[in-house]
């Protein structure tokens, strides 16, 4: 019988790696197929490709820090500080580092105890473990609609 530390971490990795069930796509997918100008290119005061795998990798790296330190030291208002991305180098950094923070965080779910999930997630006005880890999944899936549509947009109006 499959864990539900282990269903969790299998849903993470359809909606960040490498699923197709439920969007017919995901995050590695969508950021691997556009390159640095498209990932920045900004499309009326829509969020860019790039602002948006900023913002999802900030969580998962903002969580990482969490499970390992046991304080969460993220904060709302960063969200979206992208750093300037004015080359392709800086553009496969950034896939590159939500990529490895996206295989982390899978592996960590997945190694989790199930009686961890209904354990308070470092203060209990956070809610417990499955609550914030099943929330990175539906964010994630909210932005990789996002992405998605973005670059369809990028690409058949040719921006």
């Amino acid at each position: 019988m499959e864990t539900k530390t282990a269903f969790l971490a299998d849903r993470l990795q359809e909606v960040l790696l490498d699923g197709r069930w439920i969007a017919n796509t995901n995050f590695r997918e969508q950021i691997q197929s556009v390159d640095w100008v498209q990932a920045t290119r900004q499309f009326e005061n829509l969020n860019t490709i790039a602002k948006l795998t900023f913002h999802i990798n900030y969580y998962l790296e903002g969580l990482l820090d969490a499970f390992a330190t046991g304080e969460l030291t993220i904060r709302d208002k960063y969200r979206f500080d992208l750093p300037p991305i004015q080359s392709a180098n800086d553009w496969e950094k950034l896939v590159d580092t939500f990529l490895s923070n996206s295989q982390k965080f899978i592996d960590y779910v997945r190694s989790m105890d199930d009686c961890l999930l209904d354990a308070p997630f470092i203060d209990e006005k956070y809610g417990n473990y499955f609550r914030n880890i099943q929330g990175v999944i539906e964010h994630s899936y909210y932005h990789l609609g996002q992405v998605s549509l973005l670059r369809k947009l990028i690409q058949t109006t040719n921006l």
